[in-house]
Formats: C-alpha cells, sequence, structure tokens
C-alpha cells in the first residue's frame, strides 16, 4: 500500500513537471514569437524610414537646385531664396530620416562628450535661421548660456535644438524675438526656448502628456518626434507649452548632471 501511494505521488510530480515544462516551451516560443515580430517591424520601420529618407533627400535637391537658379534672377531672387530655405528644409529632414532608418537614436548608442553649451545653440539657430529662407527672427541667447557645458551627443543634441528651434521660427511672424535660456534646477536642467508665436497647442508635448501615460502622437511632427526620442536617448524630455495668441515655451530638459558651470 506504501508503494503504491509512493508511485502515485512521484507520477503526480512527474506530471506536474511535465506541465511545467511544457508550459515554459510555450512560453518561450510566445516570447521567440514575439522577438520575431519586434524584429520584424524594426525591419519595416529601417525600410519605411530609408525610403522617406530617400524620397526626401530627391525632393530637396530638386528644389534646391530651381531655388538657386530662381534666386539668381532678380525678378524672382526673394522667392527663390525663400524656397531654398524650404528646400534646406526637407534635406534636414532627409538626415534625421536616414538616422532613425540607421537607428542611430536611441538604439546605436551616444557618442557622448563634454562640450560648451553656447557653440551648439549658436550652430542650431544658424541652421534654423537658415531654413526661413528670407524669413528672419530676432534670436536672443541669454549671456548666462556662456558659461555652461553640457554632457551629451554632440550632434544629437544640435539636432534636437534645430528642430525646436525651427518650430519656434514657423510659429513666429518676421521679426518677432525668441529667448533662448537655460534653467536650472535640482531635478532636471532644461534649455528653454520662448517665442513670441500664435501658441498653436501641441497634446503631445503639453505637461499633462507625461504623466506616464503612454505616448500619443498622433498629429505630432515628425521634426517634434525626432527631438523628444534624441532627449530621452539623453534620459531628458521635451515639453511646449503654448498660449494662443501669446507664444510657446519649449523645455527641452536633461539630467541634472549632464549640464553645469563651464570649466575652460
Amino acid at each position: 500500500m506504501t508503494t503504491d501511494v509512493l508511485h502515485t505521488v512521484l507520477a503526480l510530480f512527474a506530471a506536474m513537471a511535465g506541465l511545467a515544462a511544457a508550459a515554459a516551451m510555450v512560453r518561450a516560443s510566445r516570447c521567440a514569437a514575439e522577438a520575431a515580430a519586434q524584429r520584424a517591424l524594426a525591419e519595416a520601420r529601417a525600410r519605411s524610414f530609408g525610403l522617406l529618407s530617400r524620397d526626401l533627400n530627391s525632393m530637396g535637391l530638386a528644389l534646391l537646385g530651381r531655388a538657386q537658379v530662381l534666386a539668381g534672377q532678380s525678378p524672382g531672387g526673394e522667392a527663390g531664396r525663400a524656397f531654398e530655405g524650404e528646400a534646406r528644409h526637407l534635406l534636414a529632414l532627409a538626415d534625421a530620416a536616414a538616422e532613425e532608418a540607421t537607428g542611430v537614436v536611441p538604439a546605436r548608442g551616444l557618442n557622448e562628450e563634454r562640450f560648451p553649451l553656447a557653440p551648439i545653440l549658436r550652430e542650431a539657430v544658424a541652421i534654423a535661421g537658415a531654413q526661413l529662407g528670407p524669413g528672419k527672427r530676432h534670436w536672443r541667447i541669454a549671456p548666462a548660456i556662456e558659461n555652461l557645458a553640457v554632457t551629451a551627443d554632440r550632434r544629437a543634441l544640435r539636432g534636437a535644438l534645430v528642430q525646436v528651434l525651427g518650430r519656434a521660427a514657423r510659429a513666429t511672424d518676421e521679426a518677432d524675438m525668441i529667448d533662448i535660456r537655460a534653467d536650472l534646477r535640482p531635478h532636471a536642467a532644461s534649455i528653454v526656448i520662448e517665442d513670441e508665436g500664435m501658441g498653436l497647442a501641441i497634446e503631445d508635448l503639453a505637461p499633462a502628456s507625461h504623466d506616464g501615460a503612454p505616448d500619443r502622437s498622433r498629429g505630432l511632427g515628425f521634426g517634434l518626434s525626432l527631438a523628444r526620442a534624441l532627449l530621452r536617448a539623453h534620459g531628458g524630455e521635451l515639453v511646449i507649452e503654448a498660449a494662443p495668441g501669446i507664444g510657446a515655451r519649449a523645455f527641452l530638459s536633461l539630467p541634472p548632471e549632464r549640464m553645469a558651470a563651464h570649466v575652460a
């Protein structure tokens, strides 16, 4: 009788072990299928961005060539310069799409270094200003920024700045003021960009969108989506506050240890 009970217990254990093994195999198979699906999705996304980059580059170069010809003709010179700004904007988006296609951010990692903040800001302002063509904005960089340095991927940070500055430029009118300053706090260090533009609301980049809820990207422009991805790759965030008829304020935030006084 005791032997029968022992055999029964052993049989139960064997059955339970078999069930556990079967369940583990099912989980492993499900994980493998999910991983394969994610790889396929990533490959499809990369192909899509690659095609987008190629098309944007082709359109940008064609428009740039025609714009430069038009700019050389005195009656159409001003229009040519305007088209040239749009062409350079398309080429900048083509470069950004190419980076997404190759997985530069965040999959390939960041090439981090420490560098003064002011020169990168001036470069970004020059690029964003060139995209306007003949249009002009008054860019005002706070003097305190000259004393700051950041630890980041130089190219990635410049790319994020160009996208946000470009949004501010497109939302403002001729001769409007765009202010750039730094805001250093214990929990975050931010580059703040304020404009006097239309104050168009951007739901995905408003403070209420960062309460732990999943990302909402419907209607979010590619440039701002890229800027947000670049900042998140650094452990930061992009938030934009807008007030209709007053303007907008963008916060390009980084962990506080990434921004500090510059020591020559």
